[in-house]
């Protein structure tokens, strides 16, 4: 008699944030989800306790692949304005490789989600004001490197938030890199930012 094949919980979380990525939260049922992993039901909800909790697990994983982590250590770079201009262009690069076109899985979540289910709201709520903020200490630090001049950080984080949001959305009917990148490089040149 063979083994049985033994579940690798890290494969599943990103089979699941695939799926939750393509076809939407709502659309993955514990039933759909099980399916695709080949575990019952019963198993689900052993490995991961609940959708909601694997969804968020998901969203984890989810942020360790983006272009983004380039944001986090501000410090390591020369000039942070180059910085964010190189951070969109890789968000225009990641967007157009998606052979499937998937956009992004947190701004695809908040349309689904943020109204109508209460935890996974709040949570991807926080998710976009922490990236607001982020832009806005990006943007505070060019200030203080004298790359910028102290003008509506504020106003310009939630632009550059807008234009992350809008650039992944369209990404899912444009998906010309090059096109994708005119829309930054315009954006990024009216705000005072392009470099």
């Amino acid at each position: 008699m063979g083994r049985a094949a033994k579940f690798d919980r890290s494969a599943a979380i990103e089979d699941c944030m695939n799926e939750f990525w393509l076809h939407g939260y709502e659309a993955c049922s514990v039933k759909a989800l099980s399916e695709k992993l080949g575990i019952t039901r019963s198993s689900f909800y052993n490995a991961f306790g609940s959708r909601q909790a694997l969804f968020l697990e998901t969203l984890d994983l989810y942020a360790t692949i983006t272009p983004d982590q380039v944001l986090n250590q501000p410090e390591q770079h020369t000039n942070v304005l180059a910085l964010i201009n190189a951070f969109f262009a890789d968000v225009c690069r990641f967007r157009a490789s998606d052979p499937e076109a998937r956009g992004c899985l947190v701004i695809n979540s908040i349309s689904e989600l943020v109204a109508v289910d209460e935890e996974l709201g709040e949570n991807l709520s926080k998710m976009v004001h922490a990236n607001i903020a982020r832009f806005e200490q990006l943007l505070q630090l060019a200030v203080a490197k004298g790359e910028l001049e102290e003008q509506q950080t504020r106003e310009k984080a939630l632009a550059l938030q807008s234009l992350l949001m809008g650039v992944s959305v369209l990404s899912k009917v444009v998906t010309s890199e090059a096109e994708l990148l005119v829309i930054v490089k315009q954006t990024l040149t009216g705000l005072g930012l392009a470099k």
